[in-house]
């Protein structure tokens, strides 16, 4: 048994001091909790002010943001759950885990919708707010009681919390502090620094008036208070000390500040989830760097704004989800007819259609390799962490700039709302482009003149003295006229695709994790990369011969990719997007549709790749994964020994 420091020592003077009782302390390398409430009572929040303590503590993190597809939704109802899970231990974390350990809830009914989910772990502890055991509406209570049968049926230790009876000694309206409270109650359970929390606090608040601050951090001070005096456990987490400096944010804050750290100077977007907060945080310093954003009338615009900026002479950004991917596609087109260089940030959710504008997948792929009427190569490449969500900006910038064409950068809403800590970036001169060339053109150059060997062509921007020429959609020659001879046609084509042949010969194997031959290789693309990774260590603790690889470039795809998949036995790819099960009705291996990257790797590499896909509009569990290995590998066994 062990006690933490006395509430004296927590900060302001409480109302009331309670004694602190005797703890249990669980120790343990890593722990996943939740916070969940209804859609604006501050769980979110509050889960991003702890994970982003405990990563300034050197704890690993990883975080899931959980947000209904309404903006309003019905409260105390499953479908207004909102929140935060967070996941962090000693070591580096890359993924969201199996099952939560503890949660922190509001009220009953979004509780029961993490139990319906099947994400809260048997022995997992949930403390919820009890007022609404006791409600004078008779119908809440009924809700509650029926919520408690249902949720009954589990281990769960469930310890009442009189979260709004503690906040109303503090704040007339409790739902605008129990946000804080639940930070404390977390703070104290697993040790976390109180004044780096404080610190967070006032940066969170720092527009808002110093009041605002202080009410938060009371209302802080007053759940760690309540922790001291009522609960009987803690948990403790080692840490390391780093030496070297990190940075924690999230995938939509990392691309932001790689636009700026590239040299990009334009961005223009319309508003969408769950690519939104990219534009957000982008206004809220690209000024500072000579940069622009253009919030245009719709999706369509956007692309076409940042195709003129494109046009001036730099490289121009535009950032989107799904449904403006499909709305630009007319004008990607164009971008890649006339190579104005163009980066597209992908940010995916759900489809079709409106889809899950809040959850996660991986389905853009194929749109995005082939969304275009007629041959219109570009570059398509998916970052698979946090830190790569900012490394890719550069990276895409400086390709369409050399290359003369369209990047799009397949994100997802998995990295986009996650935090997680990472290296601090070192600034390197080499990021940004040089100024735009306004020598004078000679009198033999073209504004398409392209080099036959590499589809390269010295690029003419506006304002060079004998540059004048004319640019439309239309198919054109080397001057840039219209042409709609089948010569003209034929080496527009071989020029445009052959630039993506000679970025192919400058590209790297992808690694793999594990051994280089084996029984069954996974691969992957883009978020998943963390969890197949755990899950193939997991089996290779297990004794079986297991390793993955993971694609970055998926046009042109990375070299080297038919030569590693005949070193193993079986290819399976893992992916969040919809393929058909074998053993679904109706469905044969004549007619079953394929995950997205196993249909492009079959047809790339002609190996017989198998797939294990799903939707569930949340990124995929390192213990889903696992067992989809053990059931592949048993399936490849149950083959062999069956006679034919």
């Amino acid at each position: 048994m062990s006690s933490s420091s006395p509430v004296s020592a927590v900060g302001s003077e409480p109302t009331e001091c309670r004694e602190s009782v005797p703890k249990d302390v669980i120790h343990t390398n890593e722990h996943v909790l939740e916070i969940v409430s209804d859609s604006g009572e501050g769980a979110q929040k509050c889960g991003q002010i702890f994970a982003a303590v405990s990563a300034k503590m050197s704890y690993g993190v990883w975080t899931v943001e959980i947000i209904p597809a309404e903006i309003e939704p019905p409260a105390r109802t499953p479908a207004s759950a909102s929140g935060n899970l967070i996941r962090f231990g000693r070591d580096r974390i890359t993924n969201w885990g199996d099952e939560v350990k503890l949660v922190v809830a509001f009220n009953e009914q979004v509780l029961l919708s993490q139990h319906r989910l099947d994400a809260l772990a048997d022995d997992c502890i949930v403390l919820i707010e009890s007022k609404w055991s006791t409600h004078s509406d008779e119908e809440i209570c009924q809700q509650w009681k029926a919520a408690m049968e249902e949720i009954g049926e589990s281990g769960y230790r469930i310890i009442p919390v009189p979260m709004e009876e503690e906040c109303l000694r503090r704040v007339d309206d409790p739902r605008r502090g129990k946000n804080m409270f639940a930070l404390g109650l977390l703070a104290q359970i697993y040790g976390l620094d109180l004044e780096k929390i404080r610190e967070q606090i006032r940066a969170q608040f720092a527009k808002k008036a110093p009041e605002v601050s202080k009410s938060n951090c009371d209302l802080l001070e007053l759940g760690v208070e309540w922790a001291e005096g009522n609960l009987d456990f803690r948990i403790e987490i080692p840490r390391i000390e780093v030496d070297e400096p990190r940075v924690v944010m999230n995938g939509n804050q990392a691309a932001a500040l790689g636009a700026v750290a590239s040299g990009m100077e334009f961005c223009a977007m319309y508003p969408i989830t769950p690519a939104t907060s990219v534009s957000h945080y982008l206004c809220e310093m690209f000024e500072n760097y000579g940069g622009k954003v253009h919030q245009s009338e719709d999706e369509i615009a956007a692309a076409g704004v940042a195709i003129g900026a494109s046009y001036a002479g730099k490289v121009a950004l535009t950032v989107t989800s799904g449904p403006g991917l499909a709305l630009k596609t007319e004008f990607i087109g164009l971008a890649i007819m006339t190579e104005i260089p163009l980066v597209v940030l992908d940010v995916q959710r759900g489809g079709p259609s409106t889809g899950l504008p809040t959850k996660v997948e991986q389905s853009d792929l194929l749109a995005a390799l082939f969304g275009q009427p007629g041959d219109a190569p570009r570059v398509v490449m998916a970052p698979a962490t946090i830190e790569e969500c900012f490394h890719a900006m550069i990276t895409a910038r400086r390709i369409a700039k050399m290359f003369r064409c369209v990047v799009i950068v397949l994100s997802d809403a998995n990295l986009g709302t996650g935090q997680q800590q990472f290296r601090r970036p070192a600034l390197d001169e080499r990021w940004h482009a040089a100024p735009p060339n306004h020598r004078a053109v000679g009198s033999d150059e073209r504004p398409y003149d392209w080099d036959p060997e590499t589809g390269l062509s010295q690029r003419i921007v506006p304002g060079q003295p004998g540059g004048m020429h004319t640019i439309t959609g239309l198919n054109h020659d080397q001057d840039s006229q219209v042409d709609y001879g089948p010569e003209a046609n034929q080496l527009g084509c071989n020029m445009r695709s052959r630039k993506l042949a000679l970025l192919h010969e400058t590209m790297s194997p992808p690694p793999i994790h594990g051994d280089d031959s084996g029984r069954l290789l996974v691969v992957g693309w883009g978020s998943t990369k963390g969890a197949i990774e755990e899950a193939v260590d997991r089996a290779r603790a297990d004794g079986h011969p297991v390793s993955s690889t993971h694609i970055t470039f998926l046009s042109p795809l990375q070299p080297g990719l038919r030569d590693i998949f005949e070193r193993f036995d079986h290819v399976m790819t893992v992916e969040i997007n919809y393929s058909d099960d074998l053993d679904a009705p109706h469905i044969t291996p004549e007619n079953r549709r394929l995950g997205q990257l196993a249909f492009l790797l079959r047809a790339q590499t002609l190996v017989d790749v198998d797939c294990w896909t799903r939707v569930p509009g949340q990124p995929l569990r390192p213990g889903q994964i696992h067992d989809a290995i053990h059931t592949k590998l048993s399936s490849i066994s149950e083959m062999e020994t069956t006679p034919a």
